[in-house]
């Protein structure tokens, strides 16, 4: 198989039990220079870039919110944002309930406060959101003509299960819901994927290049898609069942390198 790029999800995939880079991925990545290695993730640019900056590659285009944005330096390539007159349904839909409501547009993250989900949110990612009134942001998306590459609401497994019900009866065209844990529910443009974004990729980037190219590393649901169109599918073994059973290989577990040990070994 001739590899000529390279894609991985990051938390769970390539982040190790800290939610760091370790040493050793850092270095095989960076013997894979001659091999673009891009980060795909349901994450926002900012907490994406600082990872490009340690593995020296912030030259590269990334793809953030699942493929809800490709951008290349700051240029956005290519951009399916969620309408804002459904955020302010689902807005109308969880207000009285503890959910947390976070909403992201490029590189702005928005909370209505810094509760117990947007700390936890924001020490992951280390970025800091900002605080302002949902009500208020979603006036200034509808003034703006703007609208949400990712909804996430956090909060009591419940609550979610409600949440995805309503969705699922309201925006099924529209909508799709991929829980990360039982407490998470990321929400985004049912017409975009990872394996869209990087289809969107190779014709922007990589021409020259097909999916029988491409490398792929994931661990949970909003990765198999992507892991069944690429050329070589690698999951890493703490990932949940339904990605272990579909893809080409199996690596060590993120917490043990495993994206780091399958480079070193095949490539």
């Amino acid at each position: 198989m001739d590899i000529q790029l390279i894609c991985s999800d990051i938390d769970g995939t390539l982040l190790n039990k800290d939610r760091e880079l370790s040493k050793v991925t850092i270095e095989q990545v960076k013997r894979l220079s001659s091999i673009p290695f891009i980060l795909i993730s349901s994450r926002m640019p900012r907490a994406m870039t600082h990872l490009q900056i340690e593995f020296g590659n912030e030259h590269l285009p990334l793809i953030a919110y699942n493929g809800g944005l490709l951008i290349d330096n700051g240029k956005i390539i290519d951009s399916t944002e969620i309408n804002v007159y459904i955020i302010k349904d689902l807005n109308r839909f969880i207000d009285g309930t503890s959910l947390h409501l976070s909403l992201y547009h490029n590189d702005e993250w928005y909370v209505p406060e810094m509760d117990f989900w947007a700390n936890r949110e924001s020490n992951n990612t280390k970025v800091i959101p900002i605080v302002q009134n949902i009500d208020i942001t979603i006036k200034n998306w509808e003034l703006s003509n703007k609208g949400a590459h990712k909804i996430m609401v956090m909060g009591d497994a419940s609550f979610l299960d409600n949440l995805v019900t309503y969705i699922t009866k309201n925006y099924s065209e529209e909508l799709i819901g991929y829980r990360s844990k039982d407490t998470y529910l990321e929400i985004a443009h049912k017409s975009i994927s990872k394996k869209t974004a990087i289809e969107v990729l190779l014709k922007s980037h990589f021409p020259e290049l097909t999916m029988e190219n491409v490398l792929a590393f994931g661990d949970n649901f909003n990765d198999i898609e992507m892991l069944n169109a690429v050329g070589i599918g690698v999951a890493v073994a703490n990932g949940v069942k339904e990605i272990l059973d579909i893809a080409d290989a199996t690596t060590d577990t993120n917490k043990e390198d495993g994206v780091a040990k399958y480079l070193k070994t095949y490539l």
